[in-house]
């Protein structure tokens, strides 16, 4: 399948400002270059054609729809920012966050999907893995010919990951046996590896801490579907259990030393959250906007009255600061200039106003706001769970408050 690099985005599409789908009242479109503007078009025209029409039954089967993995693949949006080298695109900061954005604005668990595929999965190899690692892996997964999950949080340790009691001994001939579990995995029942992080041998330091490739299909791997979940429904996720799971000595991620490893990971995917959810929020601004003009009640618009006026002002505020924050931050990542306490603020600010959109557009709604055929609830439900994964709310409050005291309150 051809991948969308940087050169192949289709440029000679139309140009779509932001205002097609929510205001853009500070003209952030014009901060953004030609290409960043196709790359996004494309992926918009994308989800507009073939997710938007799907996704609210999906939401309802909870079902996560397995038939657009090969376009997206064939988008290039699996692993996007990675080198072209390895079958990539190697597209930008930026314009991999709108990718995100894009997704999103279809539906938390189709950016889920790409974003562990890509930055939790992908990354990993090609940061922590050998060469041969990565020109054996990379390819595959950018082409969906793989699928991966990553595998770090536990039932029991999902903030304190460093407590994890998964542990890897290593046998005398150099492999690997492997016995854990792991909780709320995206791709989880759907993966032919998993990034499966575990201490070694006996010892309980972070430092132990090491990342292995998992074929899902060795005897002792088992992924169990999560039952009974009210937020991403459209998403795969699972629970993953390993009972003397045996691995050969290369599966071992050579480069991975310690928690920095996979909190490195989470990085970049927080990073590619903060963007994602504005597309949620972009979708729950349009919708409450639109009905807002179109439903009558005492024979004038809705949103011809004040209260409906004041919460789309509200919301639009809210996600204007967000873009300006997530482009902002994009830039500095493309200089080499981000932090992961950038990423924490960003993650934490821009899902906290995803979500409060999500539920002033559902409410302006009424009674239609509960029905599948509109995103607000949707999108509301899913951006809960957002809220807590990849670093709840609070703990991106407690990196936020060290960086500003010096004080650390985890210890």
């Amino acid at each position: 399948m051809a991948h969308a690099s940087a050169s192949s985005i289709p440029s000679a599409l139309p140009s779509v400002s932001l205002s097609a789908h929510a205001a853009d009242l500070f003209n952030i479109d014009a901060a953004l270059t030609e290409e960043e503007r196709a790359i996004r078009d494309t992926i918009r025209a994308f989800v507009d054609e073939k997710i938007l029409p799907i996704i609210g039954n999906c939401h309802v089967q909870g079902r996560f729809p397995t038939e657009l993995i090969p376009e997206l693949a064939e988008l290039g949006v699996l692993g996007a920012s990675l080198p072209e080298e390895y079958g990539c695109a190697g597209l930008s900061s930026v314009a991999y966050g709108l990718i995100m954005q894009e997704l999103e604005r279809g539906d938390s668990g189709i950016r889920s999907f790409a974003s562990v595929q890509g930055a939790l999965v992908m990354y990993p190899i090609f940061a922590f893995g050998s060469e041969s690692h990565r020109k054996h892996y990379l390819p595959k997964l950018a082409k969906a010919e793989m699928i991966g999950c990553f595998g770090l949080t536990e039932p029991d340790f999902g903030s304190n990951p460093s407590g994890m009691i998964t542990r890897a001994r290593q046998q005398a001939d150099g492999s690997w046996i492997i016995n854990g579990a792991k909780m709320w995995i995206t791709n989880g029942s759907m993966a032919d590896i998993a990034i499966i992080w575990a201490k070694s041998g006996d010892s309980t330091e972070d430092t132990s801490i090491r990342g292995f490739i998992v074929d899902t299909k060795t005897p002792g791997f088992t992924a169990r579907d999560q039952k009974g979940k009210l937020s991403l429904r459209a998403s795969d996720t699972s629970e993953l259990v390993l009972a003397d799971v045996h691995v050969p000595a290369d599966a071992l991620l050579p480069e991975s030393k310690g928690l920095k490893s996979p909190l490195m990971c989470l990085t970049q995917a927080r990073y590619g959250i903060s963007w994602g959810v504005l597309g949620a929020a972009m979708a729950c601004l349009e919708e409450a906007t639109s009905y807002a003009k179109n439903r009558i009640m005492f024979d004038k618009p809705i949103g011809a009255f004040q209260i409906q006026q004041v919460r789309l002002a509200d919301m639009l505020t809210e996600l204007t600061k967000g873009q300006l924050v997530a482009l902002h931050l994009g830039r500095l990542k493309d200089a080499g200039n981000f932090t992961p306490t950038q990423v924490s603020l960003a993650k934490r600010n821009n899902v906290s106003i995803a979500t409060d959109i999500a539920r002033e557009a559902r409410r302006l709604l009424g009674a239609n706001g509960i029905l599948a055929e509109y995103g607000a609830l949707r999108h509301m439900a899913n951006l809960e769970s957002v809220y807590t994964y990849e670093g709840t709310h609070d703990v991106h409050s407690l990196i936020l408050g060290q960086a500003i005291t010096g004080l650390s309150a985890f210890k």
